[in-house]
């Protein structure tokens, strides 16, 4: 079914049952705000520690240094109720055990490579890489011991007026998982006064390497544990996407959407066509597949997809200056863990969109590169824009 009316419009303030929330007014009362605080310590000993950014409208996102990972977003429904709409574990150990052993990525930063390499090989200036099969047959998201799965620095933390933000930082030495180069990353999360989470992420490497990061946060706008996002309605701004074969690897092709159930060119209900016997959602059991956004790359965040949820009143909308989106349903979840609600995540409880390069990347010419050499600097920007119209 497709939905036809504008959910990207904007009210500026809403009054629900004799009250005006500010997240809809833009009403400022404090200035957003930045902490730090103790989250348990590694088997090694090392700490880890949760930063918690929030702002004068009932949003808070907290972050914990382990993995970069997105450990929590909280944000206001149409009445006002404040409600978690990531999927995470209250405690560091699920994430050092469950999460590794479930391959879940919940909130984390993906690299070297997000997404697949084939094989777990690829060629850079004529010499081969291996990276671990952690997908058979397939690397995924940057082998054993990705970025999900490192300690990273708590580089700085500021607020102001504006914004509260937090910079972490990691070095990856050369051979890392098998990557070439010694490669500097930085993330920074910043949470301002317009609801909008930003992600900015740069690196640099002394030698020639491959690269492709990305957040891994599951998304469900009607709150966490709160079931499946089959009734949400997305909006995705690209007219192609790459198609895979069985084992998720790309083609080469980039295809036209029209005509198929990745059509979400107009306003759907996700629940719709997630059952369809297309063949490429047969092969990832829902959907699972790279979109080519609209508009250049590299330039400034334009808009890539928006997500609605009808029953909280919930909306976000993603930008980037990524080339791709991968959106994926939460396809693999299967009742094995729960999460800060208590309630078992299944199948469909959630949809990621990993702003990124397009998977396998390096084996396939015809993409945009993900080579990044001494001299250069990746910089790219991911936001994520909530509100509750």
């Amino acid at each position: 079914m497709s939905v036809h009316f504008s959910f990207r419009r904007h009210i500026r303030c809403v009054a629900v049952l004799g009250a005006v929330f500010p997240f809809a007014c833009g009403v400022a009362t404090a200035a957003p705000t930045v902490s730090v605080a103790p989250w348990g310590q590694l088997a090694d000993g090392r700490k880890v520690q949760i930063v918690t950014l929030k702002n004068d409208k009932d949003v808070t996102v907290r972050v914990i240094t382990y993995g970069g990972i997105i450990q929590s977003v909280v944000t206001p429904d149409h009445e006002g109720h404040p409600g978690d709409i990531v999927l995470g574990f209250g405690s560091l150990e699920r994430y050092t055990v469950d999460s590794a052993k479930g391959g879940l990525f919940f909130g984390a930063m993906i690299g070297r490579y997000a997404n697949r390499l084939a094989g777990g090989n690829f060629t850079l200036d004529g010499k081969s890489y291996h990276i671990a099969v952690t997908a058979p047959p397939n690397a995924l998201h940057g082998g054993k011991q990705g970025f999900d799965k490192k300690l990273w620095t708590l580089a700085g933390h500021r607020a102001d007026g504006r914004a509260a933000s937090v910079t972490l930082a990691l070095v990856s030495p050369d051979g890392d998982q098998g990557f070439p180069g010694k490669l500097t990353t930085t993330v920074t999360y910043s949470l301002d006064d317009t609801n909008a989470l930003t992600l900015h992420y740069t690196a640099t490497t002394d030698a020639p390497t491959v690269l492709n990061l990305t957040n891994h946060s599951y998304w469900n706008l009607n709150g966490e544990g709160s079931g499946s996002i089959a009734p949400e309605i997305l909006q995705i701004d690209a007219d192609r996407y790459t198609p895979t074969d069985p084992t998720s690897i790309p083609t080469g092709e980039i295809a036209p959407v029209a005509g198929t159930p990745l059509d979400f060119t107009t306003p759907h209900v996700i629940g719709d066509r997630l059952r369809d016997s297309f063949v490429q959602m047969m092969y990832a059991r829902g959907y699972d597949h790279n979109w080519v956004i609209d508009g250049p790359s590299g330039a400034a965040p334009r808009q890539a997809a928006h997500l609605y949820d009808p029953r909280s009143g919930r909306s976000m909308d993603v930008l980037t200056n990524q080339p791709g989106l991968q959106v994926y349903t939460s396809n693999s979840l299967d009742g094995g863990y729960a999460g800060l609600s208590g309630k078992a995540y299944r199948q469909t409880d959630a949809i990621a969109f990993e702003a990124e390069h397009f998977p396998d990347s390096p084996n396939h010419p015809s993409f945009p590169t993900t080579v990044l050499r001494p001299g250069q600097a990746f910089d790219y920007t991911t936001i994520y824009r909530f509100s509750n119209q």
